[in-house]
């Protein structure tokens, strides 16, 4: 299997275009997949407040995609390499089932992003009567985390949480929490609600993650336009 006499300066660049064209899909693909795990490890504890699956399911979509997406790039370095036919086809096919994968789970983070606001306000509120309740403690744990981390009370307004304050919304000191559940004050709780201040964060995420997916996938074009272009070559 070898390229044609006259074919070998443009056989020999286009095989290595191929071969950028996969690093940068590579790095490319790592850096989705290592933007993905960091939302679903640092984020985790507002997925009981969202109210869909919406964006945990687009982050899992491009989390497979772009580690299938590292793995494939190498296979297609070696495909340009050893000039092997079967393996460039077989390398176009699967590059053009993870492009439109990933361009969905690219577009999914974007319509979730426009929802956000309104099913968190939903869930958060609805979310609020089983704080502290038997067999809801992955609700409790959410809200206090969102609490904590983001440093809000409530959906709005601590005032939400009529009179009983969790703990988590009192500000803290270098040792313990300010006094804040009986008289709370701007001194001691939070004052900003959570709802704007989480859904612009996982807006943020949101956008941030599905523009990598579809940048991704607009580069994961080049990878199948240098494959196929190599496999009409190749003699």
């Amino acid at each position: 299997m070898g390229l044609g006499g006259r074919m070998d300066c443009c056989g020999q660049c286009v095989k290595y275009s191929m071969f950028v064209s996969n690093f940068i899909i590579f790095i490319g693909g790592a850096i989705v997949f290592g933007l993905g795990v960091w939302t679903v490890v640092d984020k985790n504890f507002i997925n009981e407040l969202l109210g869909t699956n919406l964006f945990s399911g687009a982050v899992y979509v491009l989390i497979a995609t772009s580690a299938l997406v590292c793995l494939l790039s190498f296979f297609g370095c070696i495909g340009a390499a050893k000039e092997y036919k079967c393996m460039l086809l077989t390398y176009f096919i699967l590059i053009f089932l993870i492009f439109v994968t990933m361009l969905i789970g690219g577009i999914l983070g974007y319509v979730f992003r426009e929802k956000v606001s309104q099913t968190m306000q939903q869930e958060m509120h609805s979310s609020m009567t089983f704080y502290g309740a038997y067999g809801k403690r992955s609700i409790t744990q959410a809200w206090d985390m969102t609490q904590e981390r983001l440093k809000c009370c409530g959906v709005k307004h601590y005032n939400d949480w009529r009179g009983s304050i969790p703990q988590s919304c009192c500000q803290k000191t270098f040792t313990d929490y300010k006094p804040c559940q009986d008289h709370p004050t701007p001194e001691n709780i939070y004052i900003q609600g959570c709802l704007d201040i989480t859904s612009n964060l996982i807006r943020d995420n949101a956008a941030f993650i599905g523009a990598s997916g579809i940048i991704v996938a607009i580069l994961l074009i080049f990878g199948m336009i240098f494959s196929c272009s190599l496999f009409r070559m190749i003699e």
